[in-house]
């Protein structure tokens, strides 16, 4: 069975990407596709911690960008062929509603990458600087990608079920 996130990861972070495109040029394309991509891997991570957890979502399949459009006002697949298109089926909602909430929020990133700890994935906290710690240039070219007004209806999707997550049984809301 294959455990590995890597095609889920990549398809909800370059479902992040184009629906909160980068402002600038080739260098703001890529710092923005960092720092989604980051927070992708940390929500994944969280949602997924185990081997198990990832093994049964690469069996199952995440199930699509299908409701993300809908929400996000994107122009829906069947416009398109088919082949344009496929890697959406790998975009896991939930993941992509967590992420935003990371973007959107630096203490909850915080508390996330905090959290991966609890989890069979390795990573070291200077691993998500960009999602972090983002420095001027980051948030110049993530400035869609982390405006919390606009991710707000993508990041409301699964908040609390993140919030328990991160703190089971209490509340994060202040």
């Amino acid at each position: 069975m294959l455990t590995d996130l890597s095609p889920l990861i990549a398809a909800t972070a370059r479902w992040l990407t184009a629906a909160y495109p980068p402002c600038g040029g080739a260098l703001a394309h890529a710092l923005c596709e960092a720092q989604a991509r980051q927070a992708v891997t940390v929500a994944a991570w969280l949602r997924y911690p185990t081997a198990i957890d990832a093994g049964l979502v690469t069996l199952a399949g995440p199930g699509g960008a299908a409701r993300l459009d809908w929400i996000t006002g994107a122009e829906p697949a069947e416009d398109h062929p088919a082949e344009e298109w496929a890697w959406r089926t790998w975009v896991d909602e939930v993941v992509a509603s967590w992420a935003a909430a990371l973007l959107a929020d630096a203490g909850l990133a915080a508390l996330a990458v905090a959290a991966l700890g609890e989890g069979e994935h390795s990573g070291a906290p200077v691993e998500f600087r960009r999602l972090l710690s983002p420095d001027d240039g980051d948030h110049r070219a993530a400035a869609l990608l982390r405006h919390p007004d606009l991710l707000a209806p993508v990041a409301g999707l699964h908040h609390a079920q993140l919030l328990d997550r991160l703190a089971p049984g209490r509340s994060l809301a202040a």
